[in-house]
């Protein structure tokens, strides 16, 4: 790790802040440790990373797939790992986890036609990061507005996650 985490409870102006991450995450993992070294980024974080994984319109299985294929293009193995169980939890079969691993995606997963266009996004988004338009037109197919902007908005707020955790060797 680049940065040496804040241990939890070891500074007493943040146990407000170290509350609200517990309450939201159940935990203070070593990514919101680390971002406890700046309190207002880890306050933005927080929430805004909240409201992606938590109250969006994204069905869970859906949500988890797009997240573990940005860990899988982004190499952060640490991302990937710490989701599996929520992609578990929601039902991804673990084969279907597995297959997220290889580049380019597989022809052959079992996918509906609305997680195969969001894959197909999120590989466009996060490689190339444009979206063609051909491409765009199916995910209007499968999404509503909010469904669009939630889909979007998990790829690249997953994709800032990735980063900052391999910049900082956060998991290493």
């Amino acid at each position: 790790m680049r940065i040496s985490p804040v241990i939890p409870g070891t500074r007493p102006e943040l146990a407000a802040q170290e509350a609200q991450i517990q309450a939201e995450r159940g935990r203070i993992s070593p990514l919101y440790q680390v971002l406890l070294n700046s309190p207002p980024i880890a306050q933005g974080w927080e929430q805004m990373l909240s409201a992606v994984r938590n109250r969006n319109s994204l069905p869970a299985g859906l949500r988890e797939l797009v997240i573990l294929r940005v860990a899988v293009l982004n190499r952060a193995p640490y991302e990937f790992d710490a989701h599996v169980p929520h992609a578990l939890k929601a039902g991804v079969a673990q084969a279907l986890i597995d297959g997220l691993r290889a580049v380019p995606l597989s022809a052959g997963l079992p996918l509906s036609p609305a997680e195969s266009v969001a894959l197909r996004l999120t590989d466009a988004m996060t490689r190339d990061i444009e979206v063609p338009e051909a491409l765009y037109a199916e995910v209007r197919e499968h999404f509503n507005a909010q469904g669009q902007i939630d889909l979007v908005a998990t790829v690249a707020a997953y994709n800032m996650v990735s980063r900052f955790l391999v910049a900082l060797q956060i998991g290493h």
